[in-house]
C-alpha cells in the first residue's frame, strides 16, 4: 500500500487549498481513508476521516471549513480546505485502514498506512 500526499502550498488566510491523495496497492473502497496533520513541536492531530460509504467526520477545529471526499474509482481522497486560517499551517498526511471502526477514527494509531506529508503554510 503507498499512499502519497500533494497540493500543499504556501497560502494567505482566507484563501483555499486542496489536498490531494494517490492511493496504490489497495481497493480504495474497502478502506477507511482519513487526513491528519502536525504542526512544528505539536502532536499528530485527526482532521477528518472517510467512511467507506463516503460519509465524513472532522475535528471541531476543520468543521465547517474543510470537505473530505473520496474517489474510489480514480483512488483518490481529496480534502478541501477553505477559509484557511494561520493555525492550519502544519504538515497533512493521509492515512488507510481496512479494520479501524467508527469510534476510532481520529485516532492515528487506528492507521496502518500513512503516506509522506504535504506542507501546508498560511500566512496571516
Amino acid at each position: 500500500v503507498q499512499l502519497q500526499a500533494s497540493g500543499g502550498g504556501l497560502v494567505q488566510a482566507g484563501d483555499s487549498l486542496t489536498l490531494s491523495c494517490a492511493a496504490s496497492g489497495l481497493t480504495l473502497r474497502a478502506y477507511v481513508m482519513a487526513w491528519f496533520r502536525q504542526a512544528p513541536g505539536k502532536e499528530r492531530e485527526f482532521v477528518a476521516a472517510i467512511a467507506r460509504s463516503g460519509s465524513a467526520i472532522y475535528s471541531e477545529s476543520v468543521r465547517g471549513r474543510f470537505t473530505a471526499s473520496r474517489d474510489n474509482s480514480k483512488s483518490t481522497v481529496l480534502l478541501q480546505m477553505n477559509r484557511l486560517r494561520p493555525e492550519d499551517t502544519a504538515v497533512y498526511y493521509c492515512a488507510a485502514d481496512r479494520q479501524v471502526i467508527y469510534s476510532s477514527y481520529s485516532s492515528s494509531n487506528s492507521y496502518a498506512h500513512w503516506g509522506e506529508g504535504t506542507q501546508v503554510t498560511v500566512s496571516s
